[in-house]
């Protein structure tokens, strides 16, 4: 329901109470439409403190509620101390007043920039958190769900819990699908349809959480803040983002160490059937790539390119861009 359309009739109800007033108490307030006016005043000045207060949270109110409550404990111990004996009856009620006002107005300003871990340095037995609360957070971040693969970990029922999507991850996926680059733009409309098929998995429970972390700017700090207050982990394929999220004890799980730890291990002497999909940079070498992208060069075979056939290893090359396979036919062996 759209809030304008409460606000009018608390608008209305405001006025109907004022008229009220002047009907059973007309000694508070004379005439009808002074209170229907009364009323209408009185239900404007709290409709416009509720749009002052426009994107002001629960949390924020109910840190605001213990900073005033813990100002006020102090002031109270301040004028315990019989600092202001020496003031008559009218001073001491301004020093009194002034005192309230100036630490109640400390405490709100520290409780609201503190966080949740600042509330247990005061209260060291006390966590904010639900007791009955069990599900496993798992927050994506823009990578993880481009990659795809963390789909396919849910599938193989490798990862369980929820799926937890910042409502900023999404915009900044949607960003780069309207990306006036074209390969940007096919990355992000990947990504959203791979989130897609994610939602309509029966594996996992998918939530876009609306949470937003405005003291934070970037994309990669608002991901760390929101993963370390839902007590969550972050799955990325951002290295850096993962080395941060390290240093800071967050839990944080790399699909491509993943897929490096995963990587099957080649040794020479090792049989097994390869497509060969081209033709290799020498005279009668054929190419074909391993499952997880390893390039495997095939001497003698040029002329079986596009076919699958037993090949034997013969050595490994490492680079820079990984490690080159080279093997030989074996075409005898599967006869």
């Amino acid at each position: 329901m759209n809030l304008w359309v409460i606000r009018i009739f608390f608008l209305q109800l405001c006025a109907l109470a004022g008229y009220a007033v002047s009907q059973y108490r007309p000694e508070i307030i004379e005439g009808g439409i002074y209170g229907l006016v009364i009323g209408c005043g009185l239900g404007g000045v709290l409709i416009g403190i509720d749009h002052i207060l426009k994107g002001f949270s629960l949390r924020a109110f109910s840190a605001a509620t213990f900073g005033l409550a813990l100002g006020a404990v102090v002031a109270w111990l301040v004028d315990n101390t019989q600092l202001f004996i020496w003031a008559d009856e009218k001073t001491g009620w301004m020093l009194r007043l002034g005192l309230f006002l100036s630490f109640g107005y400390i405490g709100m300003i520290l409780a609201m920039r503190s966080n949740k871990d600042d509330f247990s340095l005061i209260i060291p037995y006390v966590r904010f958190k639900a007791q009955n609360l069990t599900e496993n957070l798992n927050v994506l971040d823009t990578s993880v769900i481009i990659d795809g693969r963390i789909a396919d970990l849910v599938e193989a029922r490798f990862i369980e819990g929820v799926m937890v999507v910042p409502k900023f991850v999404l915009q900044e996926l949607q960003f780069i699908a309207d990306a006036e680059d074209p390969i940007r733009r096919a990355r992000g409309r990947r990504g959203l349809e791979r989130l897609n098929r994610l939602q309509q998995s029966q594996r996992v429970e998918v939530k876009i959480h609306e949470a937003d972390v405005p003291e934070e700017k970037e994309v990669d700090a608002k991901l760390l803040r929101l993963t370390r207050t839902l007590g969550g982990r972050l799955y990325t394929n951002d290295h850096n983002l993962a080395e941060i999220a390290e240093l800071q004890s967050i839990p944080c799980f790399n699909l491509h160490k993943l897929a490096a730890v995963l990587k099957p291990v080649i040794v020479p002497g090792e049989l097994f059937n390869l497509r060969l999909v081209r033709d290799g940079k020498e005279k009668g070498q054929a190419v074909g790539y391993l499952s997880d992208g390893t390039m495997v060069v095939v001497n003698h075979a040029q002329t079986l390119v596009g076919q699958q056939v037993p090949v034997q290893v013969s050595s490994l090359v490492q680079t820079g861009a990984g490690v080159i396979v080279f093997a030989e036919l074996k075409l005898a062996a599967a006869a």
